[in-house]
């Protein structure tokens, strides 16, 4: 299978000389399910960052989809974006004065998709996601975990060919947090969706099929996870994640 991401000796320093990524290499497959953890400024999310064009690396190879991308204007980055990657974070980035359909529908629309073709695939991904009801409300009206399923439709709307994900379950109540990895889990098994996720969860880590435990701004160990794997939690609590 061809990797659809790819970094080359990826590096990222900040003022003062902090370097918060030290020649990261990875490979993440199409369709994959990958997760990436370890402690509070390991690495990880500056990692995902760049993955997305939402920073830049000081050195290093970033590719999506066979074509580099770590040296694009933030104008064709965008188109990128737009076109290539769904994002869902933490904290849902949802507008609260648009309803669950406009902030759903929202990101199709710039694509240029047609008003009908978008609104078929926001009702659709709506019902899949359980939250059809709500779609003439405000998301602030919503619980936490049903505005992350509002994120997720939104991530997925323009049928991105990666989805990340950057700690979806951090803002949540564990009942919630487990609801929403078993919809990405979903999107995974079902859609052939690439994931790549962003956790200090070792109990979300687990639901992935590969696991990159990060330390110091390197991957420290790589581990494969089996479904059904019960003692998968504690293989990745071993790695003091």
């Amino acid at each position: 299978m061809e990797p659809v991401i790819v970094t080359r000796g990826l590096t990222r320093e900040y003022e003062g000389g902090v370097r918060a990524l030290r020649g990261v290499d990875v490979s993440v497959d199409e369709g994959e399910f990958v997760a990436v953890t370890g402690p509070s400024g390991c690495g990880k999310s500056t990692l995902l960052n760049l993955l997305g064009g939402l920073d830049r690396p000081t050195s290093g190879e970033v590719e999506i989809g066979g074509r580099r991308v770590e040296a694009l204007s933030e104008a064709r980055w965008a188109h990128v974006r737009r076109d290539e990657i769904g994002f869902v974070f933490q904290f849902f980035n949802l507008i609260g004065n648009l309803s669950v359909a406009d902030n759903v529908e929202l990101p199709g629309l710039l694509a240029g998709l047609s008003p009908r073709e978008v609104r078929a695939r926001r009702a659709e991904l709506l019902e899949s996601l359980g939250i059809g009801e709500f779609a003439d409300q405000s998301p602030t009206r919503l619980s936490g975990g049903q505005q992350q399923r509002v994120a997720i439709a939104r991530a997925l709307i323009n049928r991105p060919r990666v989805l990340l994900a950057d700690e979806p379950t951090g803002a949540l109540d564990s009942a919630s947090a487990r609801e929403v990895m078993a919809l990405l889990r979903e999107a995974h098994d079902e859609r052939g969706q690439t994931i790549v996720l962003v956790t200090h969860d070792a109990r979300v880590a687990a639901r992935a099929d590969r696991v990159l435990a990060m330390r110091d701004g390197a991957v420290a160990s790589e581990t494969r996870l089996e479904r059904g794997d019960k003692t998968a939690v504690a293989r990745l609590m071993q790695l003091e994640v």
